[in-house]
């Protein structure tokens, strides 16, 4: 009788602490990119960067009690980090027609449940050489949220291309894979999320694509493009994610508590800890995988930081969202086959979605070879041929 009990309890303290960090009181605002614009005033180049804060709320509203911002540059070439950039910053608070330029001082703003209010960031710089200086600008958002919850420290990161707008030469590398199928791996720019993946992948695709070509996106980049990445500070690890993530392999994504952290997010304490204890009695008649099986593919698109390029590097991540009908709508349009992958050097192939499954034989045989790379190729698009 005793050993039925044990396990009834941990399971039901388990399932309480599941609740309690699911309903726990936290902050319900967000921080979204809009849209930025680039243009010559004054003698000055000046970048406007619009945003906006939501309150998911329905109840409660949460204060901003103070926001200011931090840039990063970065040359064009090999993301190069570029110091000594001079420029002046205003932040502007609008709501409707009402609109007020902080004059860098934060004021203390609430922001009601159910709503939202807009920020406008003007950057100025000086030196007008700068466009051929730097091509990405790194923009982080550091703001503290104030509310029932206590105090929340936030940071929230967005990549700015300064040559977005430019026409580009398309620059494809072929990769010869074997005797029926050539791979051409399409290089792109650092991608971000004011990049739209459907107009993204159809611009750079455009006049390349040929019929019955198989197009092939990487689930980072697409998940980069949909804001699905978080800084590990906006994490409030808990005391399972510290012992939990002493479970996994150290180069996994799961063995840092922040990255166990986002999987408990998802899916809970409960079901890692049971989907542990099987793997591991799986494991000893040995049959592996089983943990990943059971907690789904979130678990395993979990990329911690310094998994994807530059600025990325200090960011946590999570698979793409929407894929199939993603792949169905790119489809339609470019009139190809359409998959999301997952690919590494170590030859493994995971297609999160295809338009069509019967290409996913051809895929997992010839993307084994990862043309498109794992570093800093910026290849996240490949094309596969079939040889005339």
């Amino acid at each position: 009788m005793l050993f039925i009990n044990i396990p009834l309890v941990l399971l039901a303290l388990l399932i309480l602490s599941d609740l309690y960090l699911k309903y726990s009181p936290r902050s319900d605002l967000v921080l979204i990119p809009i849209d930025y614009k680039i243009k010559k005033k004054d003698n000055l180049n000046e970048i406007k960067i619009d945003l906006k804060i939501v309150n998911k709320s329905k109840f409660k509203e949460t204060m901003v009690s103070n926001l200011n911002l931090e840039l990063d540059f970065f040359k064009s070439r090999g993301n190069e980090y570029f110091k000594n950039m001079d420029y002046e910053e205003d932040i502007y608070i609008y709501n409707g027609s009402r609109k007020e330029n902080i004059k860098n001082y934060w004021p203390t703003t609430i922001i009601k449940s159910n709503s939202e209010t807009f920020i406008q960031v003007i950057i100025k710089f000086n030196n007008s050489d700068f466009r051929n200086k730097i091509k990405y600008i790194w923009l982080k958002v550091f703001w503290e949220n104030y509310g029932h919850f206590g105090i929340t420290n936030k940071k929230d990161c967005f990549l700015l291309n300064l040559d977005s707008k430019k026409l580009k030469t398309k620059e494809v590398i072929e990769v010869p894979i074997n005797n029926d199928y050539d791979a051409l791996a399409i290089r792109t720019d650092i991608l971000g999320c004011f990049d739209e993946p459907l107009d993204t992948l159809i611009n750079y695709s455009k006049g390349i694509v040929h019929k019955n070509d198989i197009l092939t996106i990487g689930e980072s980049p697409l998940a980069i493009m949909q804001s699905r990445y978080i800084s590990p500070q906006n994490l409030e690890y808990s005391f399972f994610s510290k012992l939990l993530c002493y479970f996994f392999n150290p180069t996994s994504s799961l063995a840092t508590a922040c990255g166990m952290q986002l999987l408990i997010n998802k899916i809970g304490v409960t079901r890692i800890t049971l989907s542990l204890f099987i793997g591991f009695l799986f494991k000893l008649i040995g049959v592996k995988g089983i943990f990943y099986r059971l907690t789904g593919s979130e678990s395993s698109l979990i990329d911690d930081i310094s998994g994807t390029v530059t600025p990325y590097d200090k960011s946590i991540v999570m698979g793409p969202k929407n894929v199939k009908l993603f792949c169905k709508n790119l489809s339609r349009y470019l009139n190809i086959e359409v998959a999301v992958v997952d690919v590494n050097d170590l030859g493994g192939v995971k297609i999160l979605a295809s338009s069509n499954k019967s290409v996913n034989k051809i895929l997992k045989r010839t993307l084994k070879f990862n043309p498109a790379g794992n570093a800093d190729e910026k290849t996240p698009i490949v094309l596969i041929r079939h040889k005339e």
